[in-house]
């Protein structure tokens, strides 16, 4: 591998990340993102499948595994982060709602600042029995949330107002270009030395972390959409509930579990939730979707 890209790979997939972000705000006007707060229901809904739902979730899962107290650690702080701008972009291929999706990342991403040097803590001393106090730099988190998430899709978005020709001849090319190089670098990131920021990760940890992190992705996508079709969302914020539940930042919990904690086997199950659960999540919403228009059109 390059060195030059081994020592950057964190710049990269935020460059990335960003890029896909303006992508998706090639495809949104302004109206898309008024009307998420002209009629606040599904924003609400989410954040409390992501915020409420999916920690209670994964303290359950973890308390019926036999993971060392680290690794469970390591599963909360997932559970812990926003959506991140790989879940826009499965609600985008699904034509699900993207901007309540980009609203849940930027809004839950804000919160998050406060809720996870808690719930963090909490989780520390419930299964290690220490507390490392963790704080979240406030200017700097939510600059990187404004880089990677606000400020491209609202370049997207002006773009596409402006310039709706350019719009037109790039979003067919970023469609597939983007999320291929994303992978790229994503893979990179697994395999890479430990002392370049690659995460070291055994075979055998690889396979029953797998486990683990496909029945939280799935029980978070499923609980998000029974709470949705309970409130009477409808599909299209429905399915986005859902995907935002599934999917979390985990460039943050990388950040958290190496940069904060310090803790090699905290990063773990962030990493395997990267490798698998854009895949598992889209194949899992596209199956719901596809059902659900199927047999229950009449009542959506």
């Amino acid at each position: 591998m390059p060195e030059i890209l081994l020592q950057n790979i964190d710049l990269l997939i935020n460059i990335v990340l960003a890029f896909i972000t303006a992508s998706l705000g090639l495809n949104l006007t302004r109206n898309d993102f008024s009307n998420i707060f002209a009629f606040p229901k599904p924003l609400t809904v989410g954040l409390i499948a992501q915020m409420i739902v999916l920690p209670l979730t994964t303290f359950i899962l973890m308390m019926m595994s036999d993971f060392s107290p680290e690794v469970k650690v390591g599963f909360m702080v997932i559970s812990f982060c926003p959506g991140g701008v790989t879940s826009n972009l499965v609600n985008y291929i699904l034509k699900a709602n993207v901007a309540l999706s980009i609203s849940l990342t930027v809004l839950n991403g804000i919160l998050c600042m406060f809720t996870i040097p808690f719930l963090t803590n909490a989780s520390l001393d419930y299964f290690v029995n220490a507390s490392t106090l963790i704080e979240l730099p406030i200017l700097s988190t939510i600059a990187h949330i404004a880089l990677i998430t606000a400020i491209p899709a609202a370049i997207g978005v002006f773009i596409r107002s402006k310039f709706p020709k350019i719009a037109d001849t790039l979003r067919p090319i970023l469609k597939y270009l983007l999320p291929a190089l994303l992978l790229i670098i994503f893979t990179v990131k697994i395999f890479a030395p430990a002392e370049n920021g690659g995460v070291a990760l055994s075979r055998e940890e690889l396979m029953e972390q797998s486990v683990w992190v496909l029945v939280l992705n799935f029980s978070g996508m499923f609980l998000g959409y029974i709470l949705s079709w309970l409130l009477k969302v409808k599909l299209e914020n429905r399915m986005t509930i859902m995907v935002e539940a599934g999917l979390h930042n985990t460039a943050m919990a990388l950040y958290i579990g190496g940069n904060i904690l310090n803790n090699a086997d905290m990063q773990k199950p962030a990493i395997v939730h990267a490798m698998l659960t854009f895949f598992s999540t889209f194949i899992f919403a596209w199956l719901i979707r596809t059902i659900t228009l199927k047999y229950f059109a009449k009542s959506e």
